[in-house]
Order: structure tokens, then sequence, then C-alpha cells
């Protein structure tokens, strides 16, 4: 039987429902409205091209596709084996503190975290740090905030660190509309994530390349500190003359501004002045350790005891399976328009034929 470690995602499954009646109520109103025009002039003459099945058969696979999700969400799984559930009831005693992660996608983080021009991106290896670091916080409480120009939060406070990881993975440039480095602003916004009546101790880790273009981080992680909060930062790149930005819209391959190839370089200092004024540590991305490093740092902040929804440990994980499904079910959707499939015009279904 499939059991849910965290059932509560499921009453979202009410939504789908609602979703579906208010599709068939706007097709309702679309075919009325269409109807006026029908008086004169034949559907098929105005509009040859309109499906009547299609855009029925792409919302449903979009609403079928949400539900998985929600379901993944929910994280189902199997008992394969008889063991003793944890207070009869899934749950487990476990201490943990609260992370909120502010991860850097500006454009600077395309660029080589090494001195090779060909190496991994700055934010390749910050994923690689941050899916590594995720494995050591499973009784931890963890959020993700991405910021550029400004900040954003993609994931709220939540235990469930394998979404937190499927997060991570998905880290992009495009997920930051503006452009810049608001590092004061990814520490305010994660400030302002926490509950302030939540008794558990807290940390912020900001992962950037310290080119700070837009605010005061400094005064940002100094207000953190005052309010019980450590920042810890995460330094990508190298120092130096710095390296070139990947753009796909120049001709050379790298961006160029004002015709000469804009480079970035790690700000070191700067960065390491932020975690001094929020009172954590500065750990370099390049170091071998950065992992441990951090690890250990979170390690040092006393941790809270709670009750947590836990999946026993004889059973088969099944939300990868919804996932997966659910990705499939969206690349159909994408790959079927709202108009006729010009192959199947040809086809008369549901009319006899005339031979």
């Amino acid at each position: 039987m499939i059991s849910f470690a965290n059932p509560q995602y499921l009453y979202l499954l009410f939504v789908l429902p609602v979703l579906a009646i208010g599709y068939i109520f706007v097709r309702l109103y679309r075919k009325k409205r269409l109807a006026k025009f029908g008086k004169h002039l034949d559907k098929a003459t105005l509009m040859p091209d309109d499906s009547t099945y299609l855009p029925f058969i792409k919302t449903g696979i979009e609403i079928i596709a949400l539900g998985l999700i929600i379901i993944a969400a929910a994280r189902p799984y199997v008992q394969t084996g008889k063991s003793v559930s944890f207070d009869g009831e899934d749950s487990e005693s476990v201490s943990g503190i609260e992370v909120m992660i502010c991860c850097d996608v500006s454009n600077s983080m395309l660029a080589s975290n090494t001195n090779d021009i060909n190496g991994v991106s700055r934010l390749q290896r910050a994923k690689f740090i941050l899916d590594k670091a995720l494995d050591n916080m499973h009784n931890d409480r963890v959020g993700l905030i991405v910021f550029a120009g400004n900040a954003y939060l993609q994931l709220p406070l939540t235990p469930d660190v394998y979404s937190a990881k499927m997060f991570v993975n998905s880290l992009d440039p495009k997920m930051a509309p503006f452009q810049g480095t608001a590092i004061g602003a990814a520490i305010n916004s994660a400030v302002g994530a926490f509950d302030p009546n939540s008794q558990f101790n807290k940390a912020i880790v900001v992962i950037t390349d310290g080119e700070n273009f837009e605010d005061n981080a400094i005064a940002a992680a100094k207000n953190a500190a005052e309010a019980g909060i450590q920042v810890d930062v995460i330094g990508m790149g190298t120092t130096g003359e710095g390296m070139p930005i990947p753009s796909a819209d120049s001709p050379t391959g790298y961006m160029i501004y004002d015709g000469v190839e804009v480079k970035t370089a790690l700000d070191a200092e700067g960065a390491a002045k932020i975690a001094e004024a929020g009172k954590g540590i500065y750990i370099a991305g390049n170091s071998n350790s950065a992992v441990t490093d951090l690890e250990n740092q979170l390690r040092k902040i006393k941790s809270t005891e709670y009750k947590r929804t836990s999946i026993p440990s004889d059973s088969t994980d099944l939300f990868p399976i919804f996932i997966a499904i659910s990705l499939l079910l969206m690349l159909i959707d994408i790959a079927l328009p709202y108009s006729k499939l010009k192959w199947l015009k040809n086809f008369n279904f549901f009319t006899k034929s005339n031979k």
C-alpha cells in the first residue's frame, strides 16, 4: 500500500477539479461568442485550423502533470519490509536548525570557476557544493533564495531536502529577470523568510562571486547577526584579472560592453567582510574542503529537537517515478499544438466513407 510522508500536500489535489471546471466554462463561453459569427459565416471557413479536441487534450495533460507533481511533493513510498514505525505514525524525533540558502544566479556566475577559460562554471560548482551540503542537512529545515539584480524566494523552509536538491539542480540565470548582484537584498529576504516565532536557531548561507553592485550587503549581514542569524559566505571564482562571461548573443561567445570584453573576478575580500559582519565564516568555493567546512560551521549552531514525518528505512521512495511521468507529460504537452495536426487532416474518424 502506498503511504505518504507529507500527506498535507494532497489537499492541493482539490484544486485540480476547480481548474478543470473553470476551463470547461471558458471553452463554453468561447463557443457562445463564436456562435455569433457562425450565423453568417461557417466556423470551418473562418478558423480552418481550429481543433475541437486538442485544447482539451493539452489541458487534460497539464492538469494530470500538475496532479502528479503534487503527489510527488507528498512523498509517496511503499514499505517493503516489516519495520516498526516511529510513534506509530511514521514520525521521528530529530534535532536540526533552519538554513536559508541564497545563491547568486547573475550572469557573472556563468564564468569559469577556475583560471581555465573552459573550466566548469561558477554556477555549476555552486550546484555541486550545495547538492553535497544538502546531503548533510537531512535533519534541518532548508529554504532557497536566488538573486541577481533582486532576490526571489524559490523554496520556503521545508524539511524535505529532496525538494531542495531538485530546486538547486535547476538553478539558472534566467530565474532572475533583472541582472546585477544584490547580496544585501538576498540576505534581507532570507531574514524575512524565517518565522520570527520559530524556536529553531538559524543560519544564512550566501554563495556568490562577491561582486556586489546593488546595495549594502555588509549592513544587511550585520542586521541579520543582530537578529541572531549567522551569515556564512561561499566565494565562487578566482581573484586577479578575472574571466570572461559566456554570452550566446555575442559574436565572440563572450559578453562585450562598449567594444570591450567584460571580465569578472571573485571579490574574496568583500565576501569575507560580509561573513565577518554576519558573525559567520568565509569559505573558498574552489577549496576541496568547502562542503566539510560549511558542515562543520553549521554544526556549531545549537540544534532544536522536533517531530518530523519520516519514511521508514525499509521503504521505497516513489516520488521520482511521479516526477518522471509528469516531465514526460509536459514534454508531450509542449509538442502538441492547439491547432489541427496537419498529418491527421486526411483522416476522417467519425463519418462513414462514400466508398
